[in-house]
């Protein structure tokens, strides 16, 4: 009798502790929302070198598509947006730390992230294509075959040039992909063809040629922690309701020249 008897009691405690365990992890997770309103300040991971969608201007001052949509997103959570800048390779990991609370950063939605982050509801739509300079031979994307290109190797475009059998030259980031292949240390670079677009705009004595065929098209989200819902359920209600007031394809048509917000 008294064996059973301890038996029932250690069931009972293990419930117990189960429970309170669950109990705890779901107040971290509203403490955490109530924390970034309390303090204020939405921290928001992102590069600040990726045209239009994040930069700098003449006066080093930090805009583009998502720095504008971060901050409209932070004022409907009732706070402000504080930008931490970090480069592309190590922004995706700074959520394991708690270096900000979010990314905004031409994310795309993949099913290998989506393992371990949190994506809300897509605020845009990416179409990849391929640079080459401008009196390169490269015709078309079968002729990137064995060739190189310039990628931040843990972005989906990596992933997209070596799809195509090419030969993944590592870099920091846009602006030095570019480089490397004005520099013909590279034959091409894969991105969004509004980045090139926006490239082509802004500098158009670097001759730069985009490939007409396409390659993937992805959808673009913020991305969290896991053991964030209420945060994500807060940013998705934000996003919600700047798309019904416009001002998400607002801000697209702004920096984009059309609306990418829609497929």
């Amino acid at each position: 009798m008294w064996l059973i008897s301890f038996l029932l009691v250690g069931i009972f405690v293990l419930i117990g502790c189960g429970q309170s365990e669950k109990a705890a992890d779901n107040q971290e997770n509203v403490d955490s929302l109530a924390a970034i309103k309390k303090a204020g300040t939405l921290k928001v991971g992102i590069e600040g070198t990726f045209p239009p969608f994040n930069f700098h201007d003449e006066k080093d001052q930090l805009k583009g598509f998502e720095v504008e949509l971060a901050e409209a997103v932070a004022k409907k959570i009732g706070v402000k947006a504080e930008f931490v800048e970090t480069k592309w390779d190590s922004l995706i990991a700074g959520l394991d730390v708690n270096k900000y609370d979010v990314v905004f950063n031409n994310v795309s939605v993949t099913e290998e992230r989506q393992k371990k982050y949190d994506f809300t509801n897509p605020y845009a739509h990416s179409h990849a294509t391929l640079a080459v300079k401008e009196d390169s031979e490269i015709k078309t994307l079968a002729d990137l075959k064995g060739k190189k290109s310039a990628q931040t190797v843990s972005s989906n475009y990596a992933q997209d040039a070596e799809k195509l059998g090419a030969e993944v030259v590592p870099t920091d980031g846009f602006a030095q992909s570019i480089e490397l292949v004005l520099g013909n240390r590279a034959d091409g670079t894969v991105n969004d063809d509004v980045t090139f677009f926006y490239y082509q705009k802004e500098k158009p004595e670097n001759k730069i040629r985009l490939i007409d065929e396409a390659i993937a098209t992805s959808e673009i989200a913020a991305i969290t922690n896991k053991n964030n819902p209420e945060l994500t359920k807060a940013i998705d209600g934000a996003l919600a309701e700047l798309k019904k007031e416009g001002i998400t394809s607002k801000l697209s048509i702004t920096y984009f020249g059309k609306d990418i917000t829609e497929k």
